[in-house]
């Protein structure tokens, strides 16, 4: 069965799209993004923007529109069995409507993926179907994924990338 992903954390007012590939089996239940507790986004954007893990759900999206970022995910649809990105099934994949958002959010100016499988999704199936001086404009940085399965560098580590993109 397929899984749906979330509406965007947006504001018109919106600067920088953080990407997701797909909101893993916690967040899905949670109906939150990134709702697993080892996951790193949340502490994060509280070391960013105060949108620390033990505030409220409703709060933390608050602190987000307030520094002017955004999140959503590459993907609307796809079939991926458990949380980890390897297992999406590469032909159920179906991306979220960029077109639209960027009208909403005009101010947009750098685009962050959340891990390779963000970027590699939004190049394949979104900046396809973006508008010539949309794909010119927007810097596209991949980011280490703030996942518990990419253990391979510290938050620590994760943290210093994550504040240098956003500088």
């Amino acid at each position: 069965m397929p899984a749906e992903s979330f509406p965007p954390i947006l504001d018109a007012s919106a600067r920088v799209l953080v990407l997701g590939s797909m909101p893993g089996v916690a967040s899905l239940e949670a109906g939150e993004y990134y709702a697993h507790p080892r996951n790193a986004f949340w502490p994060i954007m509280g070391e960013l923007f105060g949108a620390r893990p033990e505030l409220s759900y409703a709060t933390r999206r608050q602190k987000l529109i307030a520094a002017r970022v955004a999140v959503w995910d590459v993907l609307r649809r796809c079939v991926r069995p458990g949380s980890l990105d390897a297992a999406i099934e590469p032909r159920s994949e179906v991306a979220n409507d960029f077109r639209t958002l960027l009208a909403r959010a005009p101010r947009i100016g750098r685009v962050l993926f959340n891990g390779q499988k963000a970027e590699a999704a939004f190049r394949k199936h979104a900046l396809p179907t973006l508008d010539e001086p949309a794909r010119d404009r927007l810097p596209l940085i991949r980011l280490p994924s703030t996942s518990p399965t990419h253990a391979g560098m510290s938050l620590d580590e994760k943290l210093a990338a994550w504040r240098e993109a956003f500088a």
